[in-house]
């Protein structure tokens, strides 16, 4: 019995424990925080991983790990928009050929605002990634590119929305011989009859059988629906007949809304899928996260099963930057389509600062991806003057809330619906430095507390209920991190920055 992987293969031989238990209880991510639609490739012997970043620049971020179960982000794909781009940066997928690393990606395109797939190529899996433009431009839109090598010959895989009262579709095209445009004539795998979703494909062939694994439902928000189904086919252009019953992989009693994954081939031929899926308990405020599945083979009629495999359950780690160095950790983010964000370190210290659109009332946000819902984060302000600078818990331009120093004040503020309401405020000597904290908790409430020298924290007395369950939008995490709001002349200094769990 022969699989090939029709893709890139990676060597699982480290993952020896735990491959038969069901997750949920005692559970975590192989990647914790807002890492949708992964892909994964091994190359040097260390894995790679990249996913969606959406609104978030730099864009699509990679982690590295030598084991598979500790991950370490090095970096991202591209740290600026490439040039026929505007936004919504989903579903990256690795492939590699003629000794070259590919990354197919969706993004919006600039002149119309619909969804294409691009692609970047690097002699490296995670850096100097060139953008090549666009491979796929198919009606309205086209998303989620997966691209497989059939013998001698490169095919792409995609998603059609089912936009003008036509079905959702999953195509694929021939691709050129060096994988930057597709030739030919597009073909359809599948058809949403149903109308429920379907996206997020990935192919394997097995005996000379097609298995085009998929997922169904809504993807993302608080009401999503996704599960994990396979159909297979003869011919790599179908038809495929869908597997019948319950998903490969569902809701369970601690994740839900499983999906969007790549296969990776493991040293003993063992198959594993790198997916995400929501904690039911954090759910969208922690976005959906990085799992790890193992790929099993039903003797009888040949059907696939899919069998999470259960981590043991962590704390997540802290993330502390000292702001020490000439460059910013690589953990930090920015909302590139509503503020130019200017940030330096210099002699231990972080100057933040910028410009916002005029839609922007939430000013600028430099923001790291929470690993839960329950944080603690804190910084110390050094300067002084009218601009305000503090912290802030970031969902979009139209939905944030933070704390910040302004002249002589600390200030608990709040955004929702493009409104900047001040929640309270406190009196503090001016010109001394100012510790601020922000903290969250499980109830969806927040705090806001500062102290300077030294002593016990003082809480912010709000005029409202600080609610934090208006912040995460459909299909990304809300992030936490500094803030900036005020003149461009001026600019928010930063001794230290954490965020615990």
């Amino acid at each position: 019995m022969k699989v090939l992987r029709i893709s890139f293969f990676l060597i699982l031989s480290t993952l020896s424990l735990c491959v038969t238990l069901v997750h949920g209880q005692g559970t975590s991510p192989v990647i914790a925080g807002d890492f949708a639609d992964p892909s994964i490739i091994k190359a040097g012997g260390a894995y790679y991983a990249v996913g969606t970043s959406s609104e978030w620049a730099p864009h699509f971020p990679i982690y590295r790990s030598t084991d598979l179960k500790a991950w370490t982000q090095t970096g991202y794909v591209f740290d600026k928009l490439p040039g026929w781009t505007s936004g919504s940066f989903w579903a990256p997928e690795y492939f590699f050929h003629n000794n070259t690393y590919y990354l197919y990606y969706t993004a919006r395109r600039k002149s119309d605002n619909v969804s294409c797939i691009g692609v970047a190529t690097s002699k490296y899996p995670d850096k100097d990634f060139k953008d090549q433009g666009i491979v796929v431009a198919y009606g309205k839109e086209a998303i989620d590119g997966f691209v497989f090598k059939e013998n001698s010959e490169l095919f792409i895989t995609f998603k059609a929305y089912g936009l003008d009262n036509h079905p959702i579709e999953l195509l694929g095209s021939k691709l050129s011989a060096d994988g930057l445009k597709m030739e030919g004539e597009v073909f359809s795998l599948l058809k949403d009859d149903e109308r429920i979703g379907m996206e997020g494909q990935s192919l394997l062939k097995r005996d000379g059988v097609y298995y085009l694994f998929y997922s169904a439902g809504n993807c993302c928000g608080a009401e999503c629906s996704y599960n994990v189904n396979v159909a297979k086919a003869n011919n790599i252009k179908g038809p495929y007949e869908k597997r019948g019953g319950t998903p490969l992989l569902q809701e369970d009693d601690f994740w839900k809304c499983s999906g969007h994954g790549t296969f990776v081939n493991a040293a003993d031929d063992t198959f594993y899928y790198l997916y995400h899926a929501y904690n039911k308990r954090s759910n969208v405020f922690t976005g959906r996260q990085g799992m790890l599945a193992s790929l099993t083979w039903n003797s009888n009629n040949a059907w696939p099963s899919l069998t999470p495999i259960a981590q043991p359950e962590k704390t997540p780690d802290a993330f502390y930057d000292s702001f020490n160095g000439t460059t910013l950790a690589v953990g930090w983010q920015r909302d590139f389509r509503n503020a130019s964000v200017k940030a330096k370190q210099q002699q231990g210290k972080l100057f933040l600062s910028g410009e916002v659109k005029a839609t922007n009332p939430s000013g600028v946000a430099l923001a790291v991806r929470p690993a839960s819902d329950v944080f603690e984060m804190e910084t110390t302000v050094v300067n002084s003057n009218a601009a305000l600078k503090g912290l802030v818990f970031y969902g979009d331009a139209n939905a944030a809330i933070g704390v910040g120093v302004v002249n002589d004040k600390v200030e608990l503020w709040m955004v929702r619906e493009n409104k900047r309401v001040v929640l309270g405020t406190a009196t503090i000597r001016a010109n001394l430095p100012v510790k601020i904290k922000f903290a969250t908790y499980a109830d969806r409430t927040c705090k806001a507390f500062y102290k300077q020298q030294t002593g016990d924290w003082t809480e912010i007395s709000a005029s409202a209920l600080t609610t934090i369950s208006y912040l995460p939008p459909w299909d990304r995490s809300p992030r936490a991190g500094l803030h900036f709001s005020g003149p461009v002349s001026l600019d928010a200094q930063f001794d230290e920055f954490v965020i615990r769990y």
